[in-house]
């Protein structure tokens, strides 16, 4: 298995940011920025903020007067972020581990994190730093994928990079569509820190605009190039040409539509 959020080094933000965001992200964004605007937040965290995507969304959500800390452990994915809010006020940008937030008790009273969780080592000791920094009342918005059965294109990349090493398979795809049964994350948030936890299922069907794009970035833009030319002998543009030519087949004719689903969580500090 590929480390976490981590692993997202070299190249992989830029196709990351460009091929998979408008395709994955920016709707799931769109909507963790305008839960969170509801909330008259005064001081905001987001964990595990990659390249910015729901950054941008939120200083535009929230009030302008509302502090925003954007951190992720991953510095690479943390520049593109910066780089695209560099024209905005009350921003700052710092590195930093979900597991051992660099922030005082009770700092914020709001935080986002858009599928980030996922990959969070020890989920239920991230869940105990959130609340820790959290002053009582705050909420955490944060959302997971759904299984990998009810998000195809990650079952399509996994399954056909598979076929690629079969004895030896690349994991990474694994590591974010494995935690998206609620009861799964409702047992890792301790009942002594949080309070009215509550969950919403998001299903869309989106089309994919630019479908080699794409396929290219769900081989580029994840720790999964990295798994695939550690094992060498296959170039991975190889797996990114199989990978359309099954979406093609899965999701056509054109233009291709695909289903994602994802979970929203909302929790209350006590």
């Amino acid at each position: 298995m590929p480390e976490s959020s981590a692993s997202f080094t070299g190249d992989i933000p830029g196709y990351y940011d460009s091929g998979l965001g408008p395709v994955i992200f920016f709707n799931y964004a769109d909507d963790l920025a305008a839960r969170c605007g509801a909330f008259a937040a005064k001081d905001v965290l987001e964990l595990a903020a990659g390249t910015g995507i729901v950054s941008q969304r939120l200083r535009r959500r929230l009030p302008p007067g509302c502090n925003l800390t954007v951190t992720d452990l991953n510095e690479p994915m943390l520049a593109l972020a910066k780089a695209k809010l560099s024209d905005t006020t009350n921003v700052s940008f710092q590195p930093a581990d979900a597991m051992a937030l660099p922030f005082a008790d009770g700092s914020f009273d709001l935080i986002a994190c858009q599928f980030g969780v996922m990959f969070f080592p020890d989920k239920p000791a991230a869940f105990r730093e959130a609340a820790r920094v959290l002053s009582p009342g705050g909420h955490y918005v944060f959302n997971v994928w759904a299984p990998m059965t009810q998000n195809p294109f990650a079952g399509i990349a996994d399954t056909i990079a598979a076929q690629f090493f079969p004895n030896d398979p690349p994991g990474f795809y694994k590591v974010p569509f494995h935690y998206g049964e609620p009861g799964a994350v409702k047992a890792d948030l301790d009942g002594n820190d949080w309070s009215d936890v509550s969950h919403e299922t998001a299903k869309l069907n989106k089309t994919i605009e630019d479908p080699e794009k794409f396929a290219e970035a769900l081989v580029y833009g994840n720790p999964m190039i990295d798994e695939i030319r550690s094992r060498g002998g296959v170039d991975p543009d190889e797996v990114a040409s199989a990978i359309l030519d099954e979406m093609r087949d899965r999701f056509g004719p054109p233009p291709l539509r695909m289903p994602l689903e994802a979970v929203i969580f909302t929790c209350r500090r006590r």
